[in-house]
């Protein structure tokens, strides 16, 4: 049983079930960034980890059309941690909520055995609000820049290396400026965290369609995790025009895949369960 699907549908209604909810023109939503689920202390400094706590975050909004404004901090902390090392983290979290003007309103702390960040943003939808739901037959695919790194960072993590400081698994390179530019010709968006090939499949399942891929994928830009580009479709009459906006932002455009009737089989393992 597939218990993350279990836990949403106990909750589910007409708002929520996409990377956020829309209400009256404002985005919410929140992801929860864990210690020895998201990250471990020995590969991250406290600075790096309150910076990707809050990117990963504005991710969401962004893959939905919406400028994030407000966010709501909740933090359990280990009574070990020095005031040094609190201050580290809050710089990672005011800088990267600087970096895309969002302020930080309220939220609440704890003291527990690990550090967990859960943030909640709150942002101004741009014109209109992009789903998960509302793929055609025929529709392209497409994701951006290139996917497989972060999976590869974390095998190097786990064999006990080291990453530098500007690689994927340790800061995410979000593209809202990209995605803002050619949102109104996308049909369905989502960020990609929890891989290419998971991902596609909660879009399709949602639209109740299948893809037929242009081109072969490898396994690491299928399978890896935490990418946060934005995998994203559109009718194929828009193709030239987010083709010209991807080489006026310099990013790598990937288009994949177009919707067929049928249904995707994911035989992957699930991420959350």
């Amino acid at each position: 049983m597939d218990k993350e699907k279990f836990i949403v549908n106990a909750f589910a209604n007409s708002i929520n079930g996409d990377d956020g909810a829309i209400i009256d023109g404002y985005c919410y939503s929140k992801d929860l960034f864990c210690e020895d689920v998201h990250f471990k202390r020995s590969w991250m400094s406290l600075e790096q980890i309150g910076a990707k706590a809050m990117l990963v975050n504005i991710s969401d909004a962004i893959a939905m059309n919406a400028t994030p404004k407000y966010a709501l901090l909740g933090l359990s902390l280990p009574k070990c941690l020095d005031m040094k090392q609190v201050k580290a983290l809050q710089k990672g979290l005011l800088d990267s909520a600087k970096e895309f003007g969002v302020q930080i309103i309220g939220g609440d702390t704890i003291a527990d055995n690990k550090i967990n960040i859960s943030i909640t943003i709150i942002s101004k939808v741009n014109k209109r609000a992009i789903f998960r739901k509302g793929l055609k037959k025929g529709d392209l695919l497409a994701f951006s820049g290139k996917l497989g790194e972060s999976l590869k960072g974390l095998n190097i993590l786990f064999r006990g290396g080291k990453l530098h400081s500007k690689h994927r698994f340790i800061k995410p390179n979000l593209r809202q400026k990209f995605f803002y530019d050619i949102a109104k010709k996308v049909r369905v968006s989502m960020d990609i965290s929890d891989g290419l090939n998971k991902d596609l499949s909660r879009i399709l399942f949602q639209n109740q369609l299948n893809a037929k891929f242009l081109k072969k994928l490898d396994k690491f830009s299928l399978n890896s995790a935490e990418e946060y580009e934005i995998l994203f479709a559109f009718d194929k009459k828009h193709k030239a025009f987010i083709q010209n906006m991807a080489k006026k932002h310099r990013i790598k455009l990937n288009i994949f895949a177009k919707t067929t009737t049928g249904r995707y089989k994911f035989y992957g393992r699930e991420h959350h369960f």
